[in-house]
């Protein structure tokens, strides 16, 4: 066997090999890296978008979060003033009702002494008409009587 011979066939066999996969196995071999490095790419890419989508979200969230706790002392402020308010006025309400009751007993009372000082007065008078009846014993006129007793009574 010629050595020379051997090299120059396994040269052709190989270059022909060479050629055959270069072209039918290596275009989709290339196309399935290809394809592979475009899906791994998308992939990171998606998960970036996904990061800073998360990122937003959360600020998102934390901004919400602020704007209810904002919203929560602010309700809850209003409800103290207006607690405050309804306590006020349930005081004033209480002082004047309790003024007006002072008021109207006080009314009261001075109708009582005033009915009072009238029947002393009616008590007076037939008292005085009786004692003079007795220590005259005779008919005094009643109303005239009570007129006089009357104009006493008023310069006292």
């Amino acid at each position: 066997m010629n050595l020379n011979l051997t090299l120059i066939g396994q040269a052709i066999a190989f270059a022909v090999f060479v050629w055959f996969c270069m072209k039918y196995v290596w275009p989709p071999v290339i196309q399935a890296l290809q394809e592979r490095q475009k899906k791994i790419a998308d992939g990171l890419d998606a998960a970036s978008r996904a990061a800073r989508d998360l990122e937003v979200a959360q600020e998102q969230a934390n901004e919400t979060l602020r704007e209810s706790k904002e919203q929560a002392a602010e309700i809850l402020e209003q409800a103290h003033k207006r607690s405050n308010q309804l306590v006020e006025e349930a005081r004033e309400n209480a002082r004047q009702e309790g003024e007006r009751l002072v008021a109207n007993a006080r009314s009261e009372i001075e109708q009582e002494i005033n009915r009072a000082k009238e029947e002393l007065r009616s008590q007076v008078a037939r008292l005085a008409v009786e004692g003079a009846e007795r220590i005259l014993e005779s008919s005094i006129d009643e109303a005239k009587h009570r007129e006089l007793v009357d104009k006493l009574a008023a310069e006292l």
